[in-house]
């Protein structure tokens, strides 16, 4: 059965949630199966292709620098309660995630899509790294396991992109206006980033649900 997970590599909380369904996975073990699947969903759909200065872009965002501060001082407690390790005082840019979406599309056909989604996040929020910068994807694109050369040449091209688009459409048709977001069936079943008790239960009872269809 296939989990739809709609995100955003710049969304704190996508990539918190991801940690939690990863122990709920684990603590169901065999007694669900399922295909997990990145489908997009663009925090910042205008933001320029070369991004922009984080500072600026936060300062705008929350009416002043201090409070994004603040803001990034809670996240980086909370994510290191889930083993995570933010380093949100080293980001320079606030990426455009156009690319970096069309990339997951890209590694999904090739069975690399989760090892993809697993170094966007953590090149993003643990490294500092420009996820919007076409070499770093490259980079991330060979480190997962894909063919660097024919990565570096879909990037190069447009391929994808109404792919992507099509998928995100999907998301708003669903009803989806924030991530992290989880589908089975064309379903929500879940928002946020919920505890992985809640994860569990959430998904085996829903796994089980269909098995009885």
């Amino acid at each position: 059965m296939k989990l739809e997970i709609y995100s955003d590599i710049v969304c704190p909380w996508c990539y918190i949630g991801k940690a939690r369904l990863d122990k709920a996975l684990e603590q169901l073990g065999n007694s669900v199966d399922f295909q997990v699947a990145w489908r997009p969903f663009e925090l910042n759909p205008t933001m320029p292709a070369e991004g922009m200065c984080r500072k600026e872009y936060r300062t705008c965002k929350f009416g002043s620098w201090e409070r994004s501060q603040e803001m990034d001082k809670e996240l980086t407690a909370k994510a290191a309660a889930d083993g995570l390790h933010f380093n949100l005082d080293k980001l320079e840019r606030t990426p455009n995630t156009f690319n970096a979406h069309r990339l997951l599309w890209f590694a999904e056909a090739r069975g690399k899509q989760d090892a993809v989604s697993d170094l966007l996040f953590k090149k993003y929020f643990e490294e500092a790294v420009d996820i919007g910068n076409s070499s770093v994807l490259i980079e991330v694109g060979a480190e997962a396991g894909l063919d660097k050369k024919e990565v570096a040449e879909f990037l190069a091209s447009k391929k994808g992109s109404d792919e992507v688009r099509a998928e995100e459409q999907v998301g708003i048709r669903l009803g989806i206006s924030g991530v992290p977001a989880f589908v089975i069936e064309g379903d929500v079943i879940a928002s946020g980033a919920q505890s992985p008790d809640q994860f569990a239960e959430t998904l085996k009872r829903v796994y089980l649900a269909y098995q009885q269809v």
